[in-house]
C-alpha cells in the first residue's frame, strides 16, 4: 500500500508539473501577435477558435493595406525603372501589439495599421535604400521585433546597408537616446572591414530581456576572402551598445578554435544566422540556427568540422556566453545550413517532462535536444558518408542522423529516387540523370555536374515549423527542391582558388520533375513519441501533364516553395506562392484540406492571427518580386 500511495503521489507530481512546464510556450495570446512566430519559442500558434472547419469556407477579404513603397515606386524615377530596386518577394510577418499591427516594407519602411480597418496610422521611412541595393536577395525584409518593459516600448527592425533601427511605436520616430541618432550601423564592431554590397540583415531580430541579439545574410557566392564573418552580436535596448559578440568563427583560443585551420578566423567568412532565432525568456537563453561558411560548396582553405557552422548554439542572452551546442553538419558543403527558427517544444517523453528544442533542416532531419542542457532527447548516430573527389578537400567521415523523429521528405539522389510513372519516363530521366555526380545523402560535390538533393532551398526553408502546444504536435511544410552543382577545382594545390559554383534547377523528362512525388507535402509528427502521425501532398502536382493521363496518380504535390504555416485551435492555414497563389486550410488532425482561396498575387510569408473588435482576423503578405507584383498585406475575416 506504502508503495502505491508513493507511486500515486509521484504520478500526481508529475501530473502538475507537465501544465507548469507548458506554460512556457503556449503561443500567442490571442488578441496580439508580438513576436515573429507568435511566441519567441516560434510555436506559430494561437488558440483562436472563432473561425473553425464549420466557416472557414465564409472567410472573405476584410481589407487589403498597399505598402507605403508604392507611393515612393511611384515618384522616385530611379527606384520606378531600376530592376535592382525590386524586391526579391514580399516576405513581411507583421505584428501586432496593444491594438495596432506593424509592419516593415520592402525599401526599409515601417508602418502602423488599424488591425480591424487596415488603415495606416503612421508609417516612417529612414530612407535605407539610398545606399544602394542590400546583399543577398536585395530589397526584403521579414519583419520587426518587439520590446517593451511594462513602460516603455520599442520596435526593433535591421535592414537596409546595413543598421538596426529603435522606433517609438506612439510616434513612428527614431528613439534619439538609441545608438547614433536611433540607428546602429551593423558594418561596425565585426574586427574587419566589410564590404556593404555583401552584407545585410533580411530577417528580424529577437528581444530577449533588455538585449536585442542581430543575426546577419551574406552573399554566398563569393571569393571566401572577401565574405564577412557571421559573428551574431547582442545590443542593449536602451543604448544600442554592443553588450555582447558571439564568434560564430572563433578567434585563437576560443571554445571550437580547433576545428579551423590556425588563421582561418583572419580571412574566413560566413558562419551566419540568416534566418530567424527562438529564446525562452525564463531560462535566459537564445538559440542560434547558425549557418553555412563561404563558399558553400567547397572548403578546402577551412579544412576540420568547423564549428559553429551549421550548429544549434544556445547562449546566455545577457552575456551571449556559450551554453551548449550541437552541430549538425561537420564541414558542410552541400549549402546544409539550418533554414529555420528552432522550435521551442515541451514535451513528455517516455513519462518524463521535457523543455525541448526542436530544429528542422534542408535535409528533412529534425534534432530534438533538451534546451536546457543540449543532451538529445533521442540518440543521434554518427555515420559513414562518401568522401570527396576534390584536390585540395577533406570532408568528414561522418555525419549525424537522428533516430527520431523520422525523415519529413526523401534526401539523396540515386537511381531508385527518379520518377517512374511509366517504363519511358523512367528510363529518359535516368539519361538525364546519368549526366550527373550524385548518391546519398552528403555524397560530396565532384568536380563536374552534381546534383544535391535536396538543394539550398530545401526541404526545410525559412518558414519553419508550427508546434501545437496543447496536443505537443509538430507541422512541417517541405518541397522537394534539388541543385545542380558545378565544381571547377583548382589544377594543382599551390593554383589560386577561385572556385564559384554554378547552381541552377534541372527539369526531367518531357518538363516533368526528375525525382519521383510528392514534390511538396505537409508533415504532422507527435513530439511525444517521436512519431509521423501523418504526411500530405500540397497541391495536385503534375497530374494534367498529356503525357500521364489515364495514369490515375494521386495528388503529387506542386513543385514549387510554400509559405509559412499557421496554427489555431482547430485548423492549420499554409499557403503556395510563386504559380499557384493560393491559401490552403486544413484539418489538424487528418491532414485533409478542407477549404482553399485563391489569391491575386504570389505568397511567400506566414499569415498571422489576433481578435480585433470582437473579429477574428488572418493576415499574411502578398506580392513583390521580378514580376512587379504591388506588395499588400490582405486580411480575411468571417462577414
Amino acid at each position: 500500500m506504502k508503495t502505491q500511495f508513493l507511486l500515486f503521489l509521484c504520478k500526481l507530481a508529475l501530473f502538475c508539473f507537465i501544465p507548469a512546464l507548458a506554460l512556457g510556450q503556449q503561443g500567442s495570446s490571442g488578441n496580439e501577435w508580438a513576436s515573429y512566430g507568435g511566441d519567441s519559442g516560434h510555436s506559430k500558434y494561437s488558440p483562436l477558435d472563432q473561425i473553425n472547419a464549420d466557416n472557414v469556407q465564409r472567410l472573405e477579404v476584410a481589407w487589403t493595406w498597399n505598402s507605403v513603397d508604392e507611393e515612393i515606386r511611384r515618384n522616385n524615377e530611379i527606384i520606378r525603372d531600376r530592376g535592382s530596386f525590386r524586391s526579391y518577394a514580399y516576405e513581411v510577418t507583421p505584428l501586432v501589439v496593444n491594438g495596432v499591427l506593424y509592419t516593415t516594407t520592402s525599401l526599409g519602411q515601417i508602418a502602423a495599421i488599424d488591425p480591424a480597418s487596415g488603415e495606416t496610422l503612421w508609417s516612417f521611412d529612414p530612407v535605407l535604400y539610398v545606399d544602394g541595393r542590400p546583399a543577398v536577395h536585395g530589397f526584403m525584409t521579414r519583419g520587426l521585433a518587439y520590446w517593451t518593459d511594462g513602460e516603455q516600448e520599442r520596435l526593433y527592425y535591421a535592414g537596409g546597408r546595413t543598421y538596426l533601427l529603435a522606433i517609438d511605436p506612439a510616434t513612428g520616430r527614431l528613439d534619439p537616446q538609441f545608438g547614433r541618432g536611433g540607428r546602429v550601423d551593423l558594418k561596425r564592431g565585426l574586427g574587419r572591414t566589410i564590404d556593404p554590397s555583401l552584407y545585410a540583415v533580411s530577417s528580424p531580430p529577437i528581444v530577449v530581456g533588455d538585449v536585442v541579439v542581430v543575426g546577419s545574410a551574406m552573399t554566398e557566392g563569393t571569393d571566401f576572402r572577401e565574405a564577412p564573418p557571421g559573428h551574431v552580436r547582442g545590443f542593449n535596448v536602451h543604448t544600442g551598445e554592443t553588450q555582447w559578440i558571439f564568434h560564430t568563427i572563433p578567434q585563437p583560443g576560443e571554445f571550437g578554435a580547433d576545428t579551423w585551420p590556425q588563421d582561418a578566423w583572419r580571412f574566413t567568412g560566413g558562419a551566419n544566422v540568416w534566418t530567424m532565432m527562438s529564446a525562452d525568456e525564463e531560462l535566459g537563453l537564445v538559440y542560434l540556427p547558425v549557418g553555412t561558411t563561404v563558399p558553400d560548396y567547397y572548403g578546402g582553405h577551412r579544412l576540420g568540422d568547423n564549428l559553429f557552422a551549421n550548429s544549434l548554439v544556445a547562449l546566455n542572452a545577457e552575456t551571449g556566453e556559450r551554453v551548449w551546442h550541437y552541430q549538425m553538419v561537420h564541414h558542410s558543403v552541400w549549402d546544409y545550413d539550418p533554414p529555420a527558427a528552432p522550435n521551442l517544444i515541451d514535451i513528455v517523453v517516455d513519462g518524463q517532462a521535457i523543455k525541448a528544442v526542436a530544429q528542422i533542416t534542408k535535409q528533412g532531419f529534425t534534432f530534438v535536444f533538451d534546451r536546457v542542457t543540449g543532451e538529445p532527447v533521442w540518440p543521434i548516430e554518427e555515420q559513414a558518408v562518401p568522401q570527396s573527389r576534390v584536390l585540395g578537400e577533406i570532408t568528414s567521415p561522418t555525419q549525424p542522423f537522428p533516430t527520431k523523429p523520422p525523415l519529413f521528405l526523401a534526401n539523396g539522389a540515386t537511381e531508385d529516387d527518379l520518377i517512374d510513372f511509366t517504363p519511358e519516363i523512367k528510363a529518359e530521366a535516368l539519361e538525364i540523370f546519368q549526366q550527373y555526380n550524385s548518391g546519398p545523402l552528403y555524397t560530396p560535390p565532384a568536380p563536374g555536374d552534381n546534383i544535391i538533393r535536396p538543394g539550398w532551398s530545401g526541404g526545410a526553408n525559412w518558414w519553419g515549423a508550427a508546434f501545437d502546444p496543447e496536443s505537443q504536435r509538430l507541422f512541417v511544410p517541405s518541397w522537394a527542391h534539388f541543385s545542380t552543382v558545378n565544381i571547377n577545382p583548382p589544377e594543382t594545390t599551390d593554383s589560386d582558388l577561385t572556385i564559384r559554383p554554378r547552381v541552377r534547377d534541372l527539369s526531367g523528362p518531357r518538363g516533368l520533375p526528375l525525382f519521383k512525388p510528392p514534390y511538396s507535402q505537409l508533415v504532422a509528427f507527435d513530439m511525444n513519441a517521436g512519431e509521423k502521425l501523418w504526411h500530405v501532398p500540397v497541391g495536385e502536382g503534375p497530374r494534367d501533364h498529356a503525357d500521364l493521363q489515364g495514369l490515375e496518380l494521386p495528388a503529387l504535390g506542386n513543385f514549387e516553395k510554400l509559405g509559412g504555416p499557421l496554427l489555431t485551435k482547430s485548423l492549420l492555414f499554409i499557403g503556395q506562392g510563386f504559380e499557384t497563389n493560393r491559401l490552403g486550410v486544413y484539418d489538424k488532425d487528418s491532414g485533409e484540406e478542407i477549404w482553399w482561396l485563391q489569391l491575386p498575387a504570389r505568397f511567400h510569408a506566414t499569415p498571422i492571427t489576433y481578435m480585433a473588435n470582437g473579429k477574428q482576423y488572418i493576415v499574411f503578405a502578398l506580392g513583390g518580386g521580378a514580376r512587379g507584383e504591388p506588395e499588400q498585406l490582405m486580411a480575411l475575416s468571417l462577414p
